[in-house]
């Protein structure tokens, strides 16, 4: 299955999140243009700039705290949202990053290990 175009959505229950129309591939990770939806405000906004602060922190410092606090939001965004790809079937887990207009993420049918995130 070819992914340019696809539209992936984020939902939180029943709440659209936001889309995600994949303009570019590099496995495994897909990129594209984030559109937010009604629920993207709620909350979710702050977790992915959370997400990304902690990321670029962990970038810079390896430690096992700053990589834990890193994985705590991850298994946050994972527990609290649902990524559906172009058939409308939910993923077991993905790596998702938001910075404005763009996403891009990583998913699996089968839960990541610790050491894949």
């Amino acid at each position: 299955m070819g992914f340019d175009g696809t539209i992936w959505r984020l939902r939180r229950g029943t709440e659209l999140v936001g889309e995600i129309t994949v303009d570019d591939l590099d496995f495994p990770w897909l990129y594209g243009r984030f559109i937010p939806g009604p629920a993207y405000d709620a909350g979710i906004r702050e977790l992915f700039d959370r997400e990304l602060a902690l990321m670029e922190r962990l970038d810079e410092d390896e430690s096992d705290e700053s990589a834990e606090a890193w994985e705590g939001v991850c298994r946050e965004v994972n527990r609290t949202l649902v990524l559906t790809g172009p058939e409308g079937k939910g993923v077991a887990e993905f790596l998702l990053h938001i910075q404005g207009d763009r996403a891009w993420f990583r998913w699996s049918d089968t839960p990541f290990s610790e050491e894949g995130l």
